[in-house]
């Protein structure tokens, strides 16, 4: 048994251990997402680790060592553990903590669960080595991967003084989009290490990349700085619209989306100043930036300043 969203009831000793092993999975794998979500209530907080958990979980399935059949009958198996969790079949003492503790979240918060759904599609992408030659299809790919994961935290955080939820939905959604292709731009060096290329083939081509990305300098002949200025900005207009959604949260769910969206920003920034360092290595941001991210949050300046400027491209 859990409290509801108002507190009204006990946490049960079983599920509060179920969000501790979630929140450690979270505060080792996930330094960027713990940072914002320190800032949040410990409800809410604890609900966003358990997401994170079963997320991890399905990421390390599909960026695992085993065979591509092996890793589509293990997402399947997640798939049906899902569905036991959408259907309230997860009993308090059940031996998977992660799925205690999403069973728990999904009990007190209105989580959209079929966004997991996407993300295990969006998983399975990769294991079958999908590409995808324009943005648009790169789109769908980081919908599944970023965009339902957006979606599912504003069903953690809600809206605020009566805005739309299906506006705010895709505002989240948005913002999923861009720190996936941040994601996509920071790891081009180590996913072509994996044999994966997410950008798409039609921009690669434009800018002379299409060999691939398999050393510290970039293809010969190729404008790579080119390639990553383009990225960029369409990630900044991304960025741009996603931000739309900070004034529509409660000020601490405002904060650590500021604060998380905030880092990747940054870390934007950083790629644009210097694109070659993608393929020397990847590329982060100093912990002192972080926290002054997140105190830029729960102050929330981004907010405001996004309700002054909603079109501003930041």
């Amino acid at each position: 048994m859990s409290r509801t969203v108002n507190g009204s009831a006990h946490t049960s000793g079983p599920v509060l251990a179920a969000y501790r092993y979630c929140e450690t999975v979270t505060g080792h794998e996930a330094r960027n997402f713990a940072y914002g979500i320190r800032l949040l209530p410990t409800a809410k907080r604890q609900a966003m680790s358990a997401l994170y958990a079963f997320s991890r979980r399905v990421d390390d399935i599909g960026d695992g060592d085993l065979p591509p059949a092996e890793k589509a009958v293990r997402l399947d198996a997640t798939r049906q553990l899902l569905t036991r969790v959408r259907s309230g079949e997860i009993r308090e003492d059940d031996t998977d903590p992660v799925a205690v503790a999403l069973a728990d979240a999904a009990r007190v918060f209105p989580l959209p669960l079929e966004g997991l759904d996407e993300l295990i599609d969006g998983v399975l992408m990769d294991v079958r080595g999908e590409t995808y030659e324009t943005w648009d299809d790169l789109a769908v790919y980081c919908r599944c991967v970023a965009g339902a994961i957006g979606r599912l935290s504003l069903g953690v955080f809600g809206t605020a003084n009566g805005h739309d939820q299906a506006r705010a939905a895709e505002y989240a959604d948005t913002l999923g989009l861009a720190l996936q292709l941040t994601n996509i731009l920071r790891d081009v060096r180590e996913d072509a290490g994996n044999g994966r290329t997410y950008l798409p083939a039609q921009d690669l081509a434009k800018f002379g990349c299409a060999a691939g990305f398999h050393s510290d300098t970039a293809p010969p002949g190729s404008d790579f700085a080119g390639l990553v200025e383009f990225e960029v900005r369409r990630a900044r207009s991304l960025f741009a619209t996603g931000y739309r959604l900070l004034p529509m949260l409660d000020r601490r769910s405002g904060a650590c989306v500021a604060a998380m969206a905030g880092i990747y920003r940054r870390l934007l920034d950083r790629i644009a100043a210097d694109p070659d360092a993608v393929l020397r290595g990847r590329v982060s941001l100093p912990v002192h930036q972080k926290a002054y991210v997140a105190v830029r949050g729960l102050a929330g300046l981004d907010a405001r300043r996004t309700a002054r400027n909603p079109r501003e491209d930041r």
